[in-house]
């Protein structure tokens, strides 16, 4: 990690962030609601499934090669948060509470 906390990336991890970004962008973009015919052929939606697939596994080797081996894991929407953040007001601490 660098200093502002963000990591340190090569030239190929940049290009496949890119390419990743794009690649998801298009997806979404031409999103097609059920019932309705999707604008991409079958074919084409494998082959960005695919790209996807050997870019994260690039990724993960990339970063298992620098020592930066990611336990990151896709979400699901219905999936309940491993952690919890919990605001905190820093003007809380020293005020005397009110009951009543």
């Amino acid at each position: 990690m660098s200093e502002t906390g963000q990591e340190t990336l090569t030239e190929e991890e940049r290009i496949l962030r890119a390419m990743k970004k794009v690649l998801t962008d298009v997806a979404k973009d031409t999103y097609a609601k059920p019932g309705y015919a999707h604008p991409l052929s079958d074919e084409t939606i494998e082959g960005i499934r695919e790209c996807l697939k050997m870019i994260a596994l690039r990724e993960h080797e990339i970063a298992k090669a620098h020592g930066r081996e990611s336990k990151a894991r896709p979400q699901f929407i219905d999936e309940k948060p491993r952690e919890v953040v919990i605001p905190i007001d820093p003007g809380a601490f020293g005020r005397k509470r009110k009951d009543g």
